[in-house]
């Protein structure tokens, strides 16, 4: 089956220098207020979520659990065919992410799902 959403290993790295530091971690994609759209990486638990959000997958890290990872289901209106991988960068992003401290920002890299993995999803 194919995965919504992946990562890269940079940014599966980070991810676990940030678990270590505060614990499980949770991604939730910006729609748009603070970083533009980017993925915001909060405190597992720290972002309240509620009917208003989709469960996009769970990124697998190497560690004991996984890194969630949500999106508000009015944005998942407009990304509901995109295969979403999230990278890192150096730069620092203007949001409330765990990784601004570290002079780096997530984001998110988008392709289009083919016909097939879009009739999967659907399934």
């Amino acid at each position: 089956m194919t995965d919504r959403v992946d990562l890269t290993e940079a940014a599966a790295e980070l991810l676990r220098t940030l678990t270590e530091a505060h614990g499980p971690v949770m991604f939730h994609q910006s729609g748009g207020c603070c970083d533009g759209s980017a993925p915001m990486c909060y405190p597992d638990g720290d972002f309240l979520l509620g009917d208003a959000d989709v469960h996009l997958g769970d990124l697998d890290i190497g560690l004991e659990r996984p890194v969630p990872v949500w999106m508000s289901k009015a944005q998942f209106g407009y990304w509901s065919h995109t295969h979403l991988t999230i990278d890192v960068v150096k730069g620092r992003g203007a949001g409330f992410s765990l990784e601004a401290p570290y002079g780096v920002r997530f984001l998110i890299r988008s392709r289009l799902l083919s016909d097939a993995e879009y009739a999967e999803m659907r399934d």
